[in-house]
């Protein structure tokens, strides 16, 4: 009896240990925010020989600028095309918070 109880306190303290060092989840881009990065993101100068998709995880700085931490995308010119057109633009959106990381998809199509 006495071995039953120290193991499933031994797995009480190994599962709440995990817990709590668990990340804080990242959330998605506010609607309002998502239509400020797809007006900046409108008419690259590139051609688009195909539909290219990228995951970009950005931050605002407390200057309301998009400060851009990393695209996941196997195309580098789309990256650099990313980064380039959203790095320190100025955001109008009072929906979206300075410490936390949104995650946004972006999606280009051939016309």
């Amino acid at each position: 009896m006495k071995t039953i109880k120290t193991l499933l306190l031994m797995v009480a303290i190994t599962f709440s240990s995990v817990l709590f060092a668990a990340t804080a989840p990242k959330t998605e881009a506010p609607s309002s925010l998502n239509e400020e990065i797809a007006k900046l993101l409108k008419n690259p100068q590139f051609e688009v020989e195909q539909d290219v998709q990228a995951i970009a995880t950005i931050t605002i700085n407390k200057n309301n600028e998009i400060v851009v931490l990393s695209v996941d995308t196997e195309n580098d010119e789309f990256k650099n095309f990313i980064t380039n057109r959203l790095n320190y633009n100025k955001v109008s959106s009072s929906l979206v918070s300075e410490s936390e990381h949104y995650i946004v998809p972006v999606r280009l199509t051939k016309k």
